[in-house]
């Protein structure tokens, strides 16, 4: 497909050459007239997107607005993959969106779109982004525009037309909108010649758009995992010396991110690239100094992350439900033996001393990443149970096989052993045990379920009075 579709732009560009109209913009500079394929030179159909987001372009088009397709649901139609969701740009407000669709509702701060909510999908509506250079400097120091002393946006709602809106976003490759007017391609940052290439390449300045949003360095990670593709040069180059700036984000963005990041089912090619373009020391910094770089294959640590992710990458291939717990349980397990052997060589027992290293190792997190309760709960008990799956024998083992975190701590201590780590051979004694008294995991789920909730008492007035 993006051969035939190369071919009709460079037929496409000779001719307009002849002719002295303006040649096809790159990255770093704009045309005001974009490229435009035809419905006869790009594979999108109208019956591979979502009928809600059909109604919502059709119905802001009869509101007398401009309403596109646009980034990833066009990038992934042209690659011949199937959108996990379809996004919507267009020239109405946020508030005018909200007027147009009684099930619509403003989110954000920071950037201001609207949700419009079908059941259980949303298709998000984002306002066409202006230049920050139009705005007055009173302007922005209200609601429309603020940056940082590190330049980073923490608010953008400075609005624009379609073109402007194209250089605002992040990658050539998400800069592609589809029209429902002759059911064509507009093309104003040479997105498709970088999709025929294989290539991201980042919508102007590469240092200054990362400053304004740290995030797109991990975008562009995410997008050179999932696809296969190169970084261009420049788009590369600020990455390494530009990690420091994903401090400022927020840690449950980040989190987010993260998920995102390494629960695709690329999360070991993630993973190893986020160490080669040194994000990881950012986003983990209690681990990183355990990540050698110069050594990976004889490194303890980095094997058994990445085993973890294979096995993550492997499930998600497969269809089977994963936890960002077992995988976070991976991330800080360095930091958590560490510890506990530090606590150990103290005169700490062993699983006392898990339980303070895993909550060091949680809270050492929290400022770059925020994990919520129900992840950090459970990668605890992971942590925990390691003690019990190393000693427990007799009836004590077939109680341990009780516990509703057994499975995904019995998968971690495999983990280690398949990695080299000392675990007294157990996995066998475990995997023969689980044979010999099967247990219906199922009940055992549902019963923790409704387990009641031990409450915090009202404290006492002999308890007030002593503080």
């Amino acid at each position: 497909m993006l051969k035939r579709l190369y071919k009709s732009l460079t037929s496409s560009s000779k001719s307009a050459s002849s002719d002295k109209s303006p040649s096809i913009s790159y990255a770093n500079s704009s045309q005001e007239a974009p490229e435009i394929i035809s419905r006869d030179d790009h594979c999108i159909s109208r019956k591979q997107i979502s009928k809600n987001a059909l109604t919502v372009i059709y119905d802001l088009r009869r509101a007398g607005y401009e309403a596109y397709l646009v980034g990833g649901g066009v990038r992934d139609l042209l690659l011949e993959r199937s959108p996990k969701d379809f996004d919507i740009a267009t020239n109405a407000t946020p508030e005018q969106v909200q007027q147009t669709f009684r099930r619509a509702r403003i989110v954000g701060r920071r950037f201001r779109i609207a949700h419009v909510r079908f059941g259980r999908e949303i298709i998000e509506v984002t306002t066409f982004r202006g230049s920050h250079e139009q705005v007055e400097d009173t302007q922005r120091k209200n609601n429309k525009s603020q940056t940082n002393d590190q330049g980073m946006l923490v608010r953008d709602n400075v609005y624009g037309n379609l073109h402007d809106d194209a250089m605002r976003r992040d990658f050539t490759i998400n800069a592609l909108y589809y029209s429902i007017d002759g059911f064509s391609v507009l093309d104003y940052t040479g997105g498709i010649e970088d999709l025929k290439n294989r290539q991201i390449r980042i919508i102007g300045e590469a240092s200054q758009r990362y400053a304004e949003d740290p995030v797109r360095m991990l975008r562009a990670i995410r997008f050179k995992a999932k696809f296969d593709f190169e970084l261009e040069t420049e788009t590369a180059a600020p990455i390494r010396s530009s990690g420091h700036l994903l401090a400022q984000v927020a840690p449950a963005r980040l989190f987010d991110e993260m998920i995102k990041l390494l629960l695709s089912g690329k999360g070991q090619k993630t993973f190893k690239l986020l160490v080669e373009y040194q994000l990881f020391d950012t986003l983990f910094p209690a681990t990183a100094p355990f990540i050698r770089a110069d050594k990976k294959t004889d490194n303890f640590d980095y094997q058994l992350i990445c085993n973890a992710l294979a096995n993550t990458d492997l499930r998600v291939q497969q269809g089977k439900p994963v936890t960002p717990a077992f995988l976070y349980a991976a991330l800080l397990w360095p930091v958590v033996r560490e510890e506990a052997d530090n606590a150990i060589a103290d005169g700490t027992p062993r699983l006392r001393a898990l339980q303070l290293a895993g909550h060091y190792a949680v809270d050492a997190l929290l400022s770059s990443i925020a994990i919520p309760k129900r992840f950090s709960i459970p990668m605890r008990e992971i942590w925990t149970l390691q003690q019990r799956l190393e000693t427990a024998h007799g009836k004590r083992a077939i109680t341990v096989l009780q516990h509703p975190r057994f499975r995904a701590a019995y998968d971690f201590l495999l983990l280690r052993e398949q990695t080299g780590e000392s675990v007294n051979n157990r996995g066998e004694f475990w995997t023969t045990l689980q044979i010999e008294h099967p247990v219906n995991r199922e009940e055992i789920r549902q019963a923790d379920k409704k387990r009641p909730r031990r409450r915090r008492r009202a404290p006492t007035q002999n308890q007030e009075a002593s503080k």
